[in-house]
């Protein structure tokens, strides 16, 4: 691999890395936003979320039209700027107070979604562009490094947070955008004249969409789950939510690298939606603190490759349209994470948590459909 290949696929990564990072930094800062000198109440709390996750959708739905007009390498390099600029502000975010630091966490919020959208979609489609060979490993293991830092961002924060101030975390990123941004990485395929939504992209995407509702289902309820309604205390809460978050990302770096002769991607898709369904199954009848926390450290199991493979899948499926189509993918995941996040909220008030936990492993049932369809329909279009 010479010098330039290596440097591009660094920054590639490097860029994961920060957007895993920077993506959680709002939910990790939830006690410290709602005391003093910030003192949100819980439904300003809760706004900081919507511009993040309508700017990531729209960004990646516009990512394939970025690219077409301005080029693969701008729309790389303007994703990873817009992440820089939303850093900058929550640092400035950090030394204000009241309506102030509202305005700029919400300003910040619209420019981190914006950046997810489009960083998301360019690395996704460079990691197929650099390692056409691999591809499934090789999105399965960006990824992975984006999840592990979704899981590692927030204990930075928090030492920073008692040492010196909150601040240093997002500067220290911005900084790492800045240095992402430097290497001006070579054009992708031509894609002009790929259209807004290609024939035969529904199944992909709508997956996708199924798998993030159950994703957020897991992760963004996990810790209220075990701490309010099986009554056992906000540590076995957070461990849950660690447990989920580690084992995806543990078991996503150890199965990219496994040859198709080893075990098939289309097995272990079977083998994720099963595990889904009977993770939701199975956790309204445990009321253990580990029997609960091992089901959620299995969710993250499950879950582990569901995704990742089906993006590599679509990318394989459309190599002409790919940063459409990756984009497309990417608005899927981001509003499945919103209905999962926020839908159960909503749910709770009619029904509790543990009947629709139990009713929602019913989702595994669309999950295995497609990934049987899907799969076939990229061997017959690949």
């Amino acid at each position: 691999m010479n010098p330039p290949r290596r440097l591009f696929i660094a920054s590639i990564y490097l860029a994961g890395f920060l957007q895993g990072s920077a993506f959680v930094l709002i939910p990790a800062l939830g006690n410290t936003l709602v005391a003093a000198p910030y003192l949100f109440s819980s439904s300003e709390y809760a706004w900081l979320f919507l511009p993040q996750t309508a700017g990531a959708i729209v960004g990646a739905a516009a990512a394939g039209w970025v690219q077409r007009r301005l080029g693969m390498g701008r729309l790389f390099r303007l994703g990873l700027l817009a992440n820089l600029l939303a850093m900058l502000l929550l640092a400035a975010a950090a030394h204000a107070s009241g309506s102030l630091a509202y305005a700029l966490m919400l300003a910040e919020s619209l420019l981190l979604g914006i950046g997810f959208g489009w960083t998301l979609a360019a690395i996704n489609h460079y990691a197929a562009h650099f390692f056409g060979q691999s591809v499934s490993a090789a999105v399965t293991l960006l990824n992975a490094l984006i999840g592990g830092a979704t899981a590692l961002s927030p204990f930075i924060l928090s030492a920073l947070q008692a040492r010196l101030n909150w601040s240093v975390w997002p500067l220290a990123l911005a900084a790492g955008f800045a240095i992402a941004w430097l290497p001006r990485l070579p054009e992708a395929d031509d894609e002009s004249r790929s259209s807004f939504w290609p024939s035969g992209l529904s199944p992909f995407v709508l997956v996708v969409l199924i798998y993030a509702i159950c994703e957020g289902s897991f992760s963004s309820w996990s810790s209220v789950y075990l701490s309010v309604d099986k009554h056992l205390g906000n540590h076995a809460g957070m461990l849950a939510l660690s447990a989920f978050w580690g084992s995806m990302t543990l078991f996503r770096l150890l199965l990219a690298p496994l040859p198709e002769i080893w075990v098939s991607r289309r097995s272990l898709l079977f083998a994720s939606s099963m595990g889904i369904a009977v993770c939701f199954a199975a956790l309204p009848w445990l009321s253990g603190m580990w029997a609960l926390v091992g089901v959620f450290a299995l969710a993250g199991t499950a879950c582990s490759i569901y995704y990742p493979f089906v993006m590599s899948l679509t990318l394989a499926r459309f190599p002409r349209q790919q940063t459409q189509v990756a984009g497309l993918v990417v608005a899927a995941l981001m509003a499945g994470e919103g209905l999962g996040s926020y839908g159960l909220g909503l749910l709770q008030q009619v029904q509790a948590l543990d009947r629709i936990y139990l009713a929602s492993a019913l989702w595994g049932v669309p999950l295995f459909l497609g990934a049987w369809f899907i799969k076939l329909n990229a061997r017959a279009n690949g």
